[in-house]
């Protein structure tokens, strides 16, 4: 599903940095991975080239069988669009949007008519326990509210994969605890491959593979 070989990545400015190291790594389909480490431990970085947000300054990631690198940035995004959903610690609705219409908004984008596409927007909805906040503005929802709008989102598409960073970090615990179980219940439901960037050990637990970086480097990889 996820393959990556010899990938890097290094950041040149007034001085270089190497944000990755040269690294090889496999994830299944199915697979629900945490990704932990410190802060610039390279976990956002591994985030955004598996996610096609960026790309490597060397070796190749493969996601289901095609290779990024070879990608014009037109396939590039119809890949992310078709076959990757993504779960960001700020939400990144739009204000001016109801909890439909933002879940509804990557629909359009892929020429949806708009009964189908409420259809859809509707039931995803209800699947994050939503059922009646669907009109309501993102700032008239809690930020628990907010995430499983932006969770709705990113399954709009039922995508095989599932990618979250910090999905849990601008939450309070008991509500973190929440989105973090309903995230693994839709990777249940649907056999979704998942990879979440995390500093909390608690959501770390949660998964059943652990990918530790330090320096740029994977220093561990455990199954539980």
């Amino acid at each position: 599903m996820i393959e990556l070989s010899g990938v890097s990545k290094t950041f040149d400015g007034s001085r270089q940095v190497i944000a990755l190291h040269p690294l090889d790594l496999q994830i299944s389909k199915g697979e629900m991975v945490a990704i932990i480490g410190p802060s610039g431990s390279g976990k956002s970085t591994l985030l955004n080239l598996i996610g096609g947000l960026d790309r490597p300054s060397a070796g190749e990631v493969t996601i289901d069988g095609e290779a990024l690198g070879t990608l014009r940035d037109d396939d590039l995004t119809r890949l992310r669009r078709d076959k990757i959903g993504f779960i960001f610690q700020f939400f990144n609705l739009l204000p001016s949007l109801s909890a439909a219409e933002n879940v509804s908004l990557p629909l359009h984008l892929r020429g949806w008519d708009r009964k189908k596409t409420k259809e859809r927007a509707d039931e995803l909805l209800q699947l994050v326990g939503l059922g009646s906040r669907m009109e309501h503005l993102p700032d008239e929802m809690s930020g628990g509210e907010r995430q499983r709008v932006a969770i709705a989102r990113a399954l709009s598409i039922y995508p095989p994969i599932l990618l979250a960073d910090e999905p849990t970090g601008n939450l309070d615990t008991t509500t973190g605890g929440e989105i973090l179980s309903l995230i693994s219940g839709l990777h249940d439901q649907f056999n979704t491959t998942v990879l979440v960037v995390t500093h909390d050990l608690s959501v770390a637990a949660s998964c059943r593979r652990v990918l530790s970086l330090r320096d740029g480097r994977i220093i561990q990889d455990r199954r539980q």
